[in-house]
């Protein structure tokens, strides 16, 4: 590792919690008509626990944006990198994000979606970070409420590295 890392959420309180928010989801969604858009790639690891975690049927697909590239501040630019492969028209989504921060990420995607016309649209993040927020982006599922560190781990990367730590932890160079 090139810097320190303290640990901020046990792998077990993480697991812990998306097993709530799953709990939640499936008894809003006991309907179905249910797709979940992972934004990658940070959101991989989020995104598989917490569909894992549903007693629900839900369709999966992804979309790539980012505005950090390889700092640990974000850019205030969004690029998206890739959209989804199928229609969301009629369907109840909610975008699975590993952290929203800034908020310009989301709301962008947020308005995105919309004009594709689904019957629902929500957001759940891992982690939020409600200090650092420029832009309106409020998530209707929120794993944790987290200081304004930079964290890695269940996904979040420094450089690409890290992603597959199995807690949240502060990552300090």
């Amino acid at each position: 590792m090139t810097g320190k890392v303290e640990i901020l959420i046990s792998e077990e309180d993480v697991r812990a919690r998306i097993r709530e928010m799953a709990d939640v989801i499936s008894a809003k969604y006991k309907d179905g008509n249910l797709v979940m858009i992972g934004i990658l790639s940070g959101a991989v690891y989020f995104l598989t626990e917490l569909a894992q975690n549903l007693t629900v049927p839900v369709e999966i697909d992804f979309m790539a944006a980012s505005s950090y590239g390889n700092a640990t501040e974000s850019s205030g630019k969004v690029l998206i990198k890739k959209d989804l492969d199928r229609s969301i028209t009629g369907k109840n989504v909610i975008i699975v994000e590993d952290i929203v921060d800034t908020g310009r990420t989301l709301h962008l995607l947020s308005d995105m979606l919309r004009a594709r016309k689904p019957a629902s649209l929500e957001i759940a993040v891992l982690l939020d970070k409600p200090d650092r927020r420029k832009v309106c982006a409020e998530a209707d599922y929120v794993g944790f409420e987290i200081p304004d560190d930079f964290v890695i781990g269940w996904g979040l990367d420094y450089e690409q590295k890290y992603r597959d730590l199995p807690f949240i932890g502060i990552f300090k160079k």
